[in-house]
């Protein structure tokens, strides 16, 4: 798999994906998602974003961002550092 892929009422991201987001080695993502200590965060849109869906994934300080249409196709992507408590921004 090297996109995301819809599997019903979830969307499935490749670790590899996920590096290359981070700028991270895979391996160190596969950790950090065995360890528990990457978050993540499934969000559809509602009115003029329906169909769209944000996929945000946090892990050490930083945070990534997707977003996907119903098929899992990457519209945008973007990458930013996240405050106490796991606050995002943009």
């Amino acid at each position: 798999m090297s996109g995301i892929e819809r599997e019903g009422d979830r969307f499935v991201v490749p670790a590899a994906l996920l590096a290359e987001a981070f700028g991270l080695p895979e391996e160190m993502i596969r950790q950090a998602m065995g360890e528990g200590r990457m978050k993540s965060l499934s969000e559809m849109g509602e009115g003029r974003d329906a169909g769209r869906w944000r996929l945000t994934f946090r892990l050490d300080g930083q945070a990534c961002r997707f977003i996907v249409d119903e098929t899992g196709a990457v519209l945008a992507r973007s990458r930013f550092p996240i405050g106490p408590g796991g606050k995002t921004g943009p």
